[in-house]
């Protein structure tokens, strides 16, 4: 932990609720983009789908290909009653999953999930339980038939709601591969199939990682001191290929572009342990302002909510005058806030 105190209040701004996006561009490289230098604090407005003109060759994207599960699922108590979960991880024959009545739930209790899907309470980790299942049991397959789309708790759905019916697809990257998250890495939702192609026609590369976004994400943070807020870990993988590209990249002297926060801290968790080399595990880099970026060289970001740690992450890179300056523009000029809003560069 560094030892300079990081006071929460420093990272607050004023964020009106009509500027929290509801629904995503449409295409999603229509969204705009304020792009920062933040050696030089220029400035510039574009639209995503001009990323392919402000970038080079010699650089490299990194994306994250988690997808997001429909982990949002409704349980039956043998008693009648009906309680949320919201499965977080897989653990051998059990899930880690948070719920909205976790005080009701005791050790043995069963929970009916439908079809032949019935959990048993069996301890308790963090903030949620541990739900074991009977063995054969395919809950990634109840969650499909059952489950919905975790979308973050300000963006809001009634019943009915025509939205609701396009976030499955429109929560979720044109890249994702890898099942396991609980929130998507919202700086590739601008990405298309189209855009991938003026990038390659362009000569710019990319590769991925995985990092499953964990529900941590949405948590805020409650100490005045943001150093003693407790940040949750996920789990990543490096695969050797990217590992690979990226240190091709330093060494030839181009930039590594990490295409949210999340691929940002896994970059940065490896590079830490010194060589950047193929490695998976657990990820628990807490990034605060004072952090030495040792990897990535540009980043590519959302607008984030005031006092969370994805905006204390986003001022670690840039500054945090020059982001909630930047911040303040972006209000004026009808910038779009949050997972479903407009993007940042950060040259």
């Amino acid at each position: 932990m560094r030892d300079v105190p990081v006071p929460l209040a420093d990272f607050d701004y004023r964020l009106p609720e009509e500027r929290i996006a509801q629904e995503p561009c449409f295409p999603r490289d229509a969204s705009r983009l304020f792009v920062l230098d933040r050696r030089s604090g220029r400035r510039a407005h574009r639209i995503f789908r001009d990323l392919p003109d402000l970038l080079t060759p010699a650089d490299l994207l990194v994306l994250n290909d988690t997808r997001v599960l429909p982990a949002r699922v409704r349980g039956r108590k043998l008693t009648g009653g009906t309680l949320e979960f919201l499965f977080v991880r897989p653990l051998g024959d059990s899930w880690e999953a948070l719920c909205n009545g976790a005080r009701e739930l005791r050790d043995g209790m069963e929970i009916h999930f439908g079809g032949e899907a019935t959990g048993k309470v069996a301890g308790r980790k963090d903030e949620g339980v541990i739900l074991k299942f009977p063995p054969g049991t395919d809950v990634e397959e109840m969650l499909n038939l059952r489950g919905e789309v975790p979308l973050p708790p300000y963006i809001r759905r009634v019943r009915g709601d025509p939205r609701g019916e396009r976030d499955p697809e429109q929560y979720q990257t044109v890249y994702a591969r890898a099942r396991g998250a609980v929130a998507a890495p919202t700086a590739g939702l601008h990405f298309t199939a189209e855009l991938f192609r003026r990038l390659e026609q362009r000569g710019i590369r990319w590769t991925s990682l995985t990092l499953h976004v964990g529900p941590g994400t949405f948590l805020p943070v409650r100490t005045p001191d943001a150093r003693h807020h407790r940040l949750h870990s996920e789990r990543f993988a490096l695969p050797p290929e990217t590992a690979r590209r990226v240190a091709e990249t330093k060494r030839g002297g181009g930039r590594v572009v990490a295409v949210g926060t999340t691929v940002a801290r896994v970059l940065e968790h490896v590079a830490r342990q010194g060589e950047l080399k193929a490695s998976e595990g657990e990820c628990d880099l807490y990034v605060l302002p004072g952090h030495v970026f040792r990897c990535v060289d540009s980043l590519i970001t959302n607008f984030h909510l005031p006092q969370s740690t994805l905006l204390l992450f986003t001022a670690a890179f840039a500054g945090r005058e020059g982001i909630l300056d930047a911040y303040r523009e972006a209000m004026e000029r009808g910038y779009r806030f949050t997972s479903y809003g407009d993007a940042m560069l950060l040259l």
